[in-house]
């Protein structure tokens, strides 16, 4: 056996200190903000959808111009934001449809969850500067903006996925304007 020898892997301990990190906080910082012409909570659709227009304005700085580079090659993009409105979650949530059962939140698109976190996959229209223009969303204004990433289709489209509870249901799939309520 050559080079150096390794000690033994201490899998108790390992996890234990995994365990330990589920306690930490996490910081995140914006990297910029939404403006949209949707103001309220109950006016935005609860999924992307439509032909609603808005920007997302990045700080004007040189690094984010050139995280911005190619970017604009791509028709559509995730967008990584914080639910800044919503205060506490709800570990289960009456979804719009009928029947009218409480389901596990995380079972659900509500935006009562553990972390305020939010995706929505948006069409990019174009970029000057450090501002996006996109369409299609369902973020309200002042939204802080953590993270972008691009749409790929090869990797982001499920061919096989399924809608789970929602199979079972008259239509099977959510419509862009229905809310969850808490």
């Amino acid at each position: 056996m050559t080079g150096a020898s390794r000690a033994p892997k201490r899998y108790a301990a390992d996890l234990a200190r995994q365990r330990d990190s589920l306690r930490e906080s996490i910081e995140m910082r914006p990297i910029g903000i939404v403006h949209s012409p949707y103001k309220e909570r109950f006016a935005a659709p609860r999924q992307p959808s439509g032909d609603t227009q808005a920007e997302i304005h990045l700080l004007p700085d040189n690094a984010m111009r050139q995280a911005l580079q190619d970017l604009d090659r791509f028709s559509h993009i995730w967008v990584i934001y914080w639910m800044h409105l919503n205060q506490g979650w709800n570990p289960t949530v009456i979804p719009p449809r009928e029947p009218r059962i409480r389901r596990g939140v995380l079972a659900t698109r509500a935006p009562h969850r553990p972390n305020r976190l939010g995706l929505s996959a948006v069409r990019l229209l174009g970029i000057e500067d450090t501002v996006l223009r996109i369409r299609n969303h369902d973020m309200l204004d002042g939204t802080p903006v953590l993270d972008i990433k691009p749409y790929i289709p090869y990797s982001d489209r499920i061919a096989d996925a399924n809608s789970g509870w929602l199979d079972d249901m008259e239509g099977g799939e959510e419509t862009a304007d229905t809310r969850d309520t808490a």
